[in-house]
């Protein structure tokens, strides 16, 4: 699997759809995904909605150092572990989101997930950011220090971007907040509507 195939496999799901533009949202990995997708492949990107969204893996010296100790030891751990430690992380604001994220989690066999991440921890768009030519939501939790950085170059990088802070929220800022992320993303596609 190479990290390019996710945008390409999105590409070949909406054309199986006839579908010709689409309205692209996506939390953490999706949203890299879908930035890909319209630096890649613009025509088929009418806006992007992208919620705790990096754009790079090597961002500062601790993710050059930690991403690939991450790809490696991702092969030893246990999905059930790593389902308990993403779900005792993304469950501060909203304790229902624990047990969501641990199911969701350990559906993925370790196989799978050791290609998905190898794939996942290998994608870089900084140097496309300026490719980005459409309408461009960036919806970052207060409280989300993974992505803040990133999520606030972009806003700077991307033309036509406007960056929002959603309150009290985490990595998992649609299920912390869903009220005000659900309100951002119906304001933004109004705008586009109109």
């Amino acid at each position: 699997m190479d990290s390019e195939d996710f945008s390409k496999d999105l590409i070949g799901l909406l054309a199986h759809l006839n579908v010709k533009q689409a309205n692209l949202c996506g939390l953490s990995m999706g949203g890299h995904i879908s930035l890909q997708t319209a630096i890649r492949h613009p025509i088929f990107v009418k806006s992007l909605i992208l919620i705790g969204t990096p754009f790079t893996n090597t961002y500062n010296w601790f993710e050059k150092v930690f991403v690939p100790i991450n790809r490696w030891s991702s092969i030893f751990i246990p999905m059930r572990v790593m389902a308990t430690i993403q779900a005792r992380t993304l469950s501060k604001f909203n304790s229902n989101n624990k047990q969501y994220i641990k199911e969701s989690v350990t559906s993925i066999p370790l196989n799978r997930w050791i290609r998905i991440w190898h794939s996942v921890s290998k994608m870089e768009s900084g140097n496309d950011l300026h490719k980005v030519n459409c309408p461009t939501l960036i919806l970052q939790g207060d409280h989300d220090t993974m992505t803040e950085r990133q999520q606030r170059e972009m806003a700077k990088r991307i033309p036509q971007s406007k960056f929002v802070y959603i309150k009290n929220a985490h990595h998992a800022t649609n299920l912390d907040n869903p009220v005000q992320v659900n309100n951002e993303i119906i304001n933004h596609l109004s705008e586009i509507e109109a």
